[in-house]
């Protein structure tokens, strides 16, 4: 009689149990996709948000690679004296504050874009340094000159930067 009465109690708690686990296993894939929807959701929320910031940072970094273009950047800051070198680095040292002006731009931007501008910026201060170091130039007019003419005959290093923005960009619009 015992194991009359365990078989039964078995019959009756096994399709109990069998249930609740079915029910307890939908419920968990109920609550996974909830919470999976809620996170999309904000996701999607904070990107929303999120997008005229970057784009702002892009603008901003957009304007710092034209005012570096040795081109605009020459005729936009006059000497202060005859001598080469201290134009030159009068002229390196706007480029590191608008460089650092800019700095927290790059949370906003991807990394390989705050690279391709860091690249530029370099580049263009080697190129000013490249420029001072030419013996045919002799003061500051004539390194104005010198920088300008070259900058007309080759790309900037600014424009390989900033075709890398708009593609950037176009890619997130």
């Amino acid at each position: 009689m015992d194991t009359d009465k365990l078989l039964e109690l078995l019959f009756y708690t096994l399709p109990a149990l069998i249930t609740g686990a079915v029910a307890y296993n939908f419920f968990r894939m109920f609550v996974e996709n909830e919470h999976q929807r809620r996170r999309f959701l904000m996701g999607r929320e904070s990107q929303r948000h999120a997008l005229p910031l970057k784009l702002q940072a892009y603008e901003r970094m957009t304007l710092f690679l034209e005012r570096i273009d040795p081109a605009k950047l020459l005729v936009r800051i006059a000497p202060i004296s005859h001598d080469k070198a201290d134009y030159a680095n009068l002229v390196i040292a706007q480029i590191e504050q608008e460089y650092e002006h800019n700095l927290t731009q790059q949370i906003y931007v991807s990394d390989e874009c705050w690279g391709y501008i860091t690249t530029a910026k370099n580049a263009t201060i080697q190129l000013l340094r490249k420029s001072v170091a030419d013996t045919g130039v002799t003061d500051a007019d004539s390194y104005r000159q010198a920088v300008l003419s070259g900058s007309f005959e080759k790309a900037t290093p600014s424009s390989a930067a900033l075709a890398y923005i708009k593609n950037e960009v176009k890619d997130m619009i």
